[in-house]
């Protein structure tokens, strides 16, 4: 295991009823400003809830945070903060509204001429404004971490400091019943990527972290469909939530490798094309993990074992055909290694495409065409050396693209 600093300093407020807290949580006197989305927290109740808790508190609201949260956007916010001279942020709705917020705590008080460079530049942050949240969509895991993802024309960046971790968050799953199956579906395939980010790698002596997980990515297949079938089901909606946040808010990352390629392409299909982003996800996945299994086989073989109850010696008596097309254990015999791992990747294809999310870029109408432009998009920045061992080039990224067609 390697070394590790670890602190996480978000307060999580978790159930029912939670959001009445709020009146306790944000400090009175603060001037707030509240920042949302496109207003469905109006029809579902949530904005009633949080105006009713803060009521004699001094609150003004700022909406329109879109998806993919773009820079244009939030610097309305920063310059309406600016001029009410507020000292307080309460975000209100799902990951994309909380990044956009903490873009906001931490572009407020920039002594620079361009917060962009916050973003693209990784200029030194010195202060940020306080953040809380109420959190209404279970995905990204932001309500319980310091990093954020921002769009300005076509890219797609990311940036994190541990003074936007929000002090602390409302985690309500009554607040995502209403909730789109389109949505349900984005968010499992997002958590269960993040975890994949930090999981499958290669071995490095920390158990703890490995069986952690595997229990996050085991309760989103268990879970996952039953929330995306029945919207009403309480306590399938709060294990997702739980799960999502624990996918994504540093527990499961101390002390091992990383990987994040697949959020690096994934960034790049959203901005050129204007896919969800759990969506790209979905579709860069699978296709990376094939690619790329000589240097993840051992934890592939691991996944596939501890996750898909595929052990050694096993049969397949499904005929779920492999990802690479062939038939991995039509027969009933025991399969091999590489049939292990071909039915573990099959197996998460077809479990992202049970909530909904399609697993080809043919589903949003990409075709090899269009593979120059994203290379082309990923590398603007410089020479690319992605993954766990810096080891995923253009070259790489390309057999990826191709093999997700």
């Amino acid at each position: 295991m390697n070394n590790f600093t670890f602190h996480n300093p978000v307060r999580v407020l978790f159930g029912r009823g939670q959001i009445s807290k709020l009146a306790t949580e944000v400090p009175a006197g603060a001037r707030v400003l509240l920042t949302a989305g496109g207003g469905s927290i109006k029809a579902n109740g949530v904005l009633a809830q949080v105006r009713a808790a803060l009521a004699g508190h001094d609150v003004r609201e700022f909406w329109g945070i879109e998806p993919n949260p773009r820079y244009e956007t939030l610097m309305k916010a920063v310059e309406l903060a600016r001029a009410d001279k507020v000292d307080f942020l309460l975000a209100v709705g799902g990951g994309s509204v909380l990044d956009g917020t903490k873009f906001i705590a931490a572009a407020v008080p920039f002594p620079g001429q361009d917060p962009w460079d916050i973003v693209s530049k990784s200029a030194t942050i010195e202060a940020a404004l306080p953040i809380g949240a109420v959190l209404t969509l279970p995905a990204t895991g932001s309500e319980m971490n310091c990093y954020a993802v921002i769009t300005r024309g076509e890219h797609k960046l990311d940036f994190g400091h541990p003074l936007v971790y929000p002090r602390f968050s409302v985690l309500d799953p009554e607040t995502t019943l209403t909730l789109p199956a389109r949505q349900i579906g984005n968010g499992i395939v997002d958590a269960f990527t993040h975890t994949m980010e930090q999981y499958l790698t290669y071995p490095a002596g920390a158990p703890l972290q490995d069986r952690l997980a595997e229990s996050v990515l085991r309760t989103l297949i268990e879970v996952g469909p039953l929330t995306y079938a029945d919207p009403t089901d309480y306590d399938a909606r709060a294990n997702l939530m739980w799960a999502a946040t624990m996918a994504l808010n540093g527990v499961i990352s101390v002390g091992v490798p990383q990987d994040w390629a697949t959020h690096a392409v994934g960034h790049v299909l959203t901005a050129l094309h204007g896919i969800d982003h759990a969506r790209t996800l979905g579709v860069v996945l699978p296709a990376m993990l094939s690619v790329r299994r000589a240097g993840k086989r051992e934890k592939l073989l691991q996944y596939a074992e501890r996750v898909w109850d595929l052990r050694p010696g096993a049969s397949d008596a499904s005929g779920t055909s492999s990802a690479s097309g062939g038939d991995a254990g039509s027969g009933g015999g025991a399969l091999s290694d590489d049939a292990r791992i071909d039915l573990a990747l099959a197996r998460t294809c077809a479990f992202f495409e049970s909530v909904g999310v399609p697993t080809r870029l043919s589903a949003y109408g990409i075709a090899a065409e269009g593979i120059p432009a994203i290379l082309d998009n990923l590398g603007a920045r410089g020479p690319l050396a992605l993954g766990e061992r810096k080891d995923v080039t253009r070259a790489v990224v390309q057999d990826v693209l191709q093999a997700a067609l």
